[in-house]
């Protein structure tokens, strides 16, 4: 099978999806590929996780260390569609056109999906120049990646011929190979991230054409606790010491962990990798967290983008 080129980084807000990111892109990057990390919501918060300042629309060289560097980006939807017009629609100065960004609001408010398809057709236009090895993309929470993965594919079901047509049928034949793209469900051992993700893991694989490729549990403390150790703790914090209950909160979701991941694969189907990932304590520091993180994912990352079996992590 080709090397999976594409991979589309999701989950409810607050598990830790943009650290994961991170570290797929380091880990990818020191097995030898050239990467691009974009994120999506313009925050900066994958950039910190990689150790920069903020990034713009144009990718910048992040230097990891002497040796190693991973390409990032932000995403603008408005100079996305600069660059569209420019490569496409074959106006070359298209920056100098000044109504631009006011024709781009009214389009994009007149027609829903406009944002979403320039967001991810520039991700995908990234694929097909063939500049990167892999692209690795923190892309929208939980409750908004459907409809920006899948923005392509609805707006074909609307328009069947001319320049939108042609343009959403190379982004759809990109997104919907799964030899080329995957996407990354990263969740936590918690009741409603868990509930959370196996709606959106049904959703994916049954109303869009993207594939599920890995489904990672975040954030799992080391292991459970012996019996007695329970008992005492219970105790404690039913006296109300806090301290006892966030160590008794953090054993239940390390003894839970394996049980949610089995169960989420169940949904994702055959062929989709798990992985669990511990906590990594590096207090506010994202960048060690994602380091931490990436080598912890250095066989997962190996699996996703050589299709290197079907065994889970």
């Amino acid at each position: 099978m080709a090397r999976r080129r594409l991979l589309i980084v999701t989950g409810k807000g607050g598990v830790g999806k943009t650290s994961v990111t991170a570290a797929i892109a380091i880990a990818a990057a020191r097995g030898g590929a050239k990467v691009l990390a974009c994120e999506m919501d313009g925050s900066g918060r994958l950039a910190a996780s990689l150790g920069s300042p903020p990034v713009g629309f144009e990718p910048s060289t992040i230097a990891l260390d002497d040796t190693i560097a991973v390409d990032a980006m932000s995403m603008d939807t408005e100079r996305a569609l600069r660059e569209y017009v420019r490569l496409f629609v074959k106006i070359p100065f298209a920056d100098r056109v000044g109504s631009l960004a006011r024709i781009f609001d009214y389009v994009a408010d007149a027609a829903p999906g406009v944002r979403e398809i320039l967001a991810i057709g520039k991700v995908c236009h990234e694929v097909r120049r063939d500049n990167y090895d892999l692209v690795v993309v923190d892309a929208e929470s939980t409750g908004h990646v459907v409809s920006q993965i899948d923005a392509p594919r609805a707006m074909s079901e609307f328009v069947h011929s001319g320049v939108i047509a042609e343009q959403t049928g190379w982004m759809s034949e990109i997104l919907e190979d799964a030899e080329r793209t995957g996407v990354v469900v990263v969740t936590v051992a918690e009741g409603l991230p868990v509930s959370e993700t196996g709606e959106l893991i049904d959703t994916i694989t049954s109303r869009t054409g993207l594939s599920v490729a890995s489904v990672i549990v975040n954030r799992v403390p080391e292991a459970g606790l012996d019996r007695d150790s329970v008992k005492a703790l219970t105790s404690a914090r039913d006296r109300g010491i806090p301290s006892a209950a966030a160590v008794l909160a953090a054993a239940e979701r390390a003894d839970r962990a394996s049980g949610v991941l089995g169960d989420l694969l169940g949904v994702a189907g055959d062929g989709v990798a798990g992985a669990v990932l511990p906590e990594i304590d590096f207090a506010d520091d994202e960048a060690m967290i994602a380091a931490g993180l990436a080598e912890q994912v250095e066989a997962l990352v190996a699996h996703l983008t050589n299709d290197a079996g079907g065994a889970d992590e």
